[in-house]
């Protein structure tokens, strides 16, 4: 059995997809959770340039891919903000403790 390099991304996306819900599900910090986040959007935007190779219109993917990112990266920027705010105001950034807030 040969493997394409269709075959090769694919496997990279699945990879990716596991990293970032193991770190997710794990992860109690702020920080990494959206680093984790980061990198299931990551395997999305692999999984879009290989679906438009794949269909014959590279350019559509990798237009949706660059549509993405930009979004990608304003979730990170706000998310980011989040979490110091909450480090300030809490001194933590652990998600079982700020759950057990009141008010």
């Amino acid at each position: 059995m040969t493997m394409t390099p269709l075959t090769f991304v694919l496997i990279a996306v699945i990879g990716l997809l596991g990293v970032g819900l193991y770190g997710l599900l794990i992860s109690r910090n702020l920080i990494k959770m959206i680093i984790a986040l980061q990198i299931l959007g990551k395997a999305a935007l692999l999984a879009f340039v290989m679906a438009g190779d794949a269909n014959g219109q590279t350019g559509q993917g990798q237009a949706l891919a660059m549509t993405v990112i930009v979004a990608d990266t304003i979730v990170a920027v706000v998310g980011l903000a989040l979490a110091v705010q909450v480090r300030r105001r809490f001194g933590t950034m652990d998600i079982k403790a700020l759950s057990n807030l009141k008010g």
